[in-house]
């Protein structure tokens, strides 16, 4: 059995490898035009998935009740990523990808900063 902080610090290295991914496969395809690659559309979904496995690993459902709200939106932040991977397979939508990221990304940094917040005022 895993104690909280060895399950806290995997979920973090998780986080931190998926989202390195999956911006290395964004920068490749928006600023050197690789979209015909199949792996990168792979690479990308398989960071994505990381973060969302990461984000459940991580979670301990303790806390105030405000501190597991902003980590359901780290969840929430997750799923957005695994949305934007999925928008990438269909030909129709492919250009919304960007918006799903970018979306993840700001409730995941608000639900970041708010969950430190939360924390040092708990430890006061």
């Amino acid at each position: 059995m895993m104690t909280k902080e060895k399950r806290i610090l995997l979920s973090n290295v998780l986080v931190m490898l998926g989202l390195l991914v999956m911006v290395v496969m964004a920068v490749m395809e928006l600023f050197y035009n690789v979209t015909t690659n199949e792996w990168i559309l792979w690479s990308y979904t398989a960071g994505a998935l990381t973060v969302l496995v990461a984000r459940f690993i991580g979670y301990d459902g303790s806390g105030s009740l405000r501190v597991k709200r902003l980590h359901h939106l780290l969840i929430f932040s997750a799923l957005l990523y695994c949305a934007s991977a999925s928008i990438k397979f269909i030909p129709e939508l492919y250009k919304n990808w960007v918006a799903l990221l970018l979306a993840g990304l700001v409730v995941q940094m608000y639900a970041s900063w708010m969950i430190d917040k939360e924390n040092r005022k708990s430890e006061k």
